[in-house]
């Protein structure tokens, strides 16, 4: 737990950090909800973070996490998983690139693929099938190694 601590500190500077050099501030609620994801480490819906934030501020109502959580997202910081009406980290704090989202179905895990080509040729597919994206995000989903060996276990 603690190297995911450090690694969640280590985050969050480079978040911080990032905010500051766009002429942002990563204020202290906006920097415990991108924190709770953090440490929760997968995608997490708006009023499960809403419960962690009340046992931490009491007074918390839903319009502070959703100001937060679209500061985050416009800041790049941030994904929203649409197929689960959720919310990650971004795989690269300060380089989101609009990858390609892999989602487990079961446990909410997520995990970005960088490849661009990959995601060109996808684009460009949709585009000769007559269609626009309605946004940058693609997500497939699926059952996460984890979830399949437990599934398995449990057959």
């Amino acid at each position: 737990m603690q190297g995911t601590q450090a690694s969640a500190e280590a985050a969050l500077a480079l978040a911080e950090e990032y905010c500051r050099e766009r002429g942002e501030k990563l204020t202290p609620i906006r920097r415990k909800v991108l924190e709770l994801l953090l440490t929760s480490g997968r995608a997490t819906k708006a009023y499960s973070l809403l419960d962690d934030m009340r046992h931490i501020h009491p007074g918390s109502a839903p319009p502070t996490v959703y100001r937060a959580l679209d500061f985050l997202l416009s800041a790049g910081l941030v994904h929203k998983i649409e197929s689960i009406n959720a919310f990650a980290v971004c795989h690269d704090l300060t380089q989101c690139q609009h990858g390609i989202l892999v989602v487990c179905q079961q446990c909410g895990n997520v995990t970005e693929l960088h490849q661009p080509a990959l995601r060109e040729a996808l684009v460009a597919q949709i585009e000769n099938a007559g269609y626009r994206l309605a946004g940058d995000g693609i997500e497939l989903k699926g059952l996460c190694s984890a979830c399949q060996a437990a599934q398995a276990a449990g057959s």
